[in-house]
């Protein structure tokens, strides 16, 4: 991995200086911060809107679970299409422009050259989902009643993880084909699919898409962390493997690819 760190520390001042991270993050704090007062004023403002219409049929008052339901949910949806569209470009538009080439001619392997990239994306995404989780979870305090930190920060890293999977199934796209539309086309594909597969239990713990009831019940506090504990750990092992298989033919494609 000769120059890894010299291109990680170029990946990431690109990251800054062409604003994809400080747009990625800013989305995610949106993220964090219009889902728990999405759960605490939604139903208030539906009540008001639908006045007497809902008859007998009251709107349950908004709970902290509500709060987490809706950003662990809402980080699903719009983190992975962020991971997509950060990934999809990534070895794709170097290839194309020829930068690729010049950054190879000098003393650096094509494994840190791919690693860099991968390493770079997950940072941002790291960044930006603890940003969003912690103001999701300073807002959920104060809108709610305060919820333990730890079962957050556990969230966040399951959530992480699950973003990683699309990006890196993008970053693969985006190596093979040489193309970024094709690859994000195939990312929102992947993404499509698996979201789809994962409606059948046995299916969803090992994909990415099944790290989304663990997450959401790892955030309510110790006593269901004990209970997730023993579902967690296959969906986490499956998409770590998702992770690596998909990084390991990337580099194998890479190697053997003219630049």
């Amino acid at each position: 991995m000769r120059g890894f760190a010299v291109l990680l520390r170029k990946e990431l001042l690109e990251s800054w200086r062409t604003l994809r991270l400080p747009v990625v993050v800013g989305l995610f704090l949106l993220v964090g911060l219009l889902s728990p007062l999405t759960a605490r004023f939604l139903p208030e403002i539906i009540e008001a809107a639908a006045g007497d219409t809902l008859g007998s049929f009251p709107i349950p008052p908004p709970t902290t679970a509500d709060a987490v339901d809706q950003l662990v949910k809402n980080l699903g949806q719009f983190g992975a299409l962020a991971a997509i569209l950060l990934a999809m470009g990534s070895v794709a538009n170097e290839t194309e422009r020829g930068t690729a080439a010049f950054i190879l001619a000098h003393p650096v392997d094509r494994g840190a050259f791919l690693g860099a990239k991968a390493a770079a994306i997950g940072i941002v995404l790291a960044v930006a989902v603890a940003s969003a989780v912690t103001i999701g979870w300073l807002y959920t305090s104060i809108l709610f009643e305060p919820v333990p930190i730890g079962g957050w920060i556990a969230m966040g890293g399951l959530v992480w993880l699950a973003l990683a999977a699309w990006a890196a199934l993008t970053f693969l796209a985006s190596t093979v084909t040489g193309s970024a539309i094709a690859a994000a086309g195939l990312g929102f594909v992947g993404l499509l699919v698996l979201s789809i597969a994962a409606v059948i239990p046995a299916v969803a713990r090992v994909t990415p898409a099944g790290l989304t009831g663990p997450a959401l019940a790892i955030a309510g506090g110790p006593a269901t962390i004990d209970q997730a504990s023993t579902d967690v750990w296959r969906p986490v092992v499956a998409t770590a493997l998702w992770i690596a298989g998909a990084l390991a033919i990337a580099a194998l494609t890479f190697r053997r690819r003219e630049i």
